[in-house]
């Protein structure tokens, strides 16, 4: 497959992962964050390959830098104190340019280790940026968790998320988007134990539905995708409404994983999702391609993974050496630009 078509299928891939954080310039051997000042968008930033890149975003985020925050003597400057000085000393010059080399050649032993043979794979990619994937959600509950909870006992109870509502609003317990009800439902799913409230891991689920595990809240999330295309509302879609609302996006994962090969046809999806033959694709029918209609954090690190490895695999072997990551060095510290899309899951608009 061509890079032209990589890019393609990367603009529908990575559509919510344009720039809602720092604009980032680099050059053969640097890298420098700037644009200090856009603080970050919490929405799906775009994926990260460098942990210590994710520090220093989240210190200048944290400290609220700009650009005229950026030292002239980056030893002295309140991000440099923020970082652990090793990291500063052996990776960042003095005035904060980070050498991408010699990062990528202290980061290759940790990608490279399963098998430890001198190559990085995919599976080993992937893992290494659904790890990096995880750690953003984990701090970004953690943040959201010390900002709502109120009373201070690591739970989230409902109206400390929601301090917005009235006793009428709870009451009328309207189903609308964003109204009370809409919300009370999201956060009944996300409380497994029943007990009213939300504990770390059920708010995480709760603030990133699309990466949890609670079926239940794969099922509202189902609910809510099909909405806008289910013309009927019957919270079913037959096979017009799949093929014109559901089939496309399904369909431009699917050519990004096997390269363009052998894409079912929509009748051919539809009729292995309809399990009862009822010629109608309900809730739970449509689950297994959920991660394609309603992606997360987690599904566009491991499009990613796949976008780094056809990018700087030479050989076209499937893996990297680290000769091959530092030829195409720039793409591991670089990101997928565009503008911020409206259209991007309506829940985390509300968050």
């Amino acid at each position: 497959m061509s890079k032209a078509v990589v890019y393609t299928l990367l603009t529908t891939a990575f559509i919510v992962l344009a720039i809602l954080s720092l604009a980032i310039t680099t050059t053969h051997k640097d890298y420098r964050p700037h644009g200090l000042s856009r603080r970050l968008g919490f929405k799906i930033p775009p994926p990260l390959f460098d942990p210590l890149v994710v520090k220093m975003e989240r210190i200048a985020e944290e400290k609220g830098l700009d650009d005229r925050d950026l030292p002239t003597n980056w030893e002295t400057s309140t991000l440099a104190k923020e970082l652990d000085q090793k990291d500063a000393a052996n990776f960042l010059s003095d005035d904060g340019m980070l050498n991408i080399t010699l990062r990528l050649k202290y980061l290759f032993p940790f990608l490279d280790n399963a098998p430890k043979d001198g190559f990085v794979e995919s599976k080993e990619l992937e893992a290494w940026i659904v790890q990096q994937a995880d750690d953003r959600l984990t701090y970004r509950t953690d943040k959201e968790l010390a900002l709502r909870d109120k009373d201070g006992d690591g739970a989230i109870s409902f109206q400390e998320y929601n301090p917005q509502f009235s006793n009428e609003d709870l009451a009328r317990n309207g189903m609308g988007h964003g109204e009370a009800g809409w919300w009370k439902e999201q956060f009944k799913n996300a409380d497994i134990d029943h007990n009213g409230i939300l504990n770390f891991y059920e708010f995480k689920d709760f603030l990133h539905p699309e990466d949890s595990t609670n079926e239940q809240i794969h099922k509202w999330l189902l609910r809510e995708k099909i909405k806008p295309i289910d013309y009927d509302h019957d919270e079913k879609l037959d096979f017009i409404e799949f093929k014109n609302g559901g089939y496309d996006s399904y369909k431009n994962y699917i050519e990004f994983e096997t390269g363009g090969a052998n894409i079912p046809s929509p009748e051919d999806v539809f009729e292995k999702l309809d399990l009862n033959k009822n010629k109608l694709l309900e809730v739970d029918e449509l689950t297994p391609i959920l991660q394609y209609l309603s992606p997360g954090e987690f599904s566009y690190a491991k499009y990613y993974a796949g976008y780094l490895i056809h990018e700087a695999d030479e050989d076209g072997d499937g893996k990297l050496t680290l000769d091959e990551m530092i030829m195409h060095e720039y793409i591991f510290y670089n990101t997928v630009y565009g503008e911020e899309f409206d259209d991007y899951d309506d829940f985390h608009d509300e968050l």
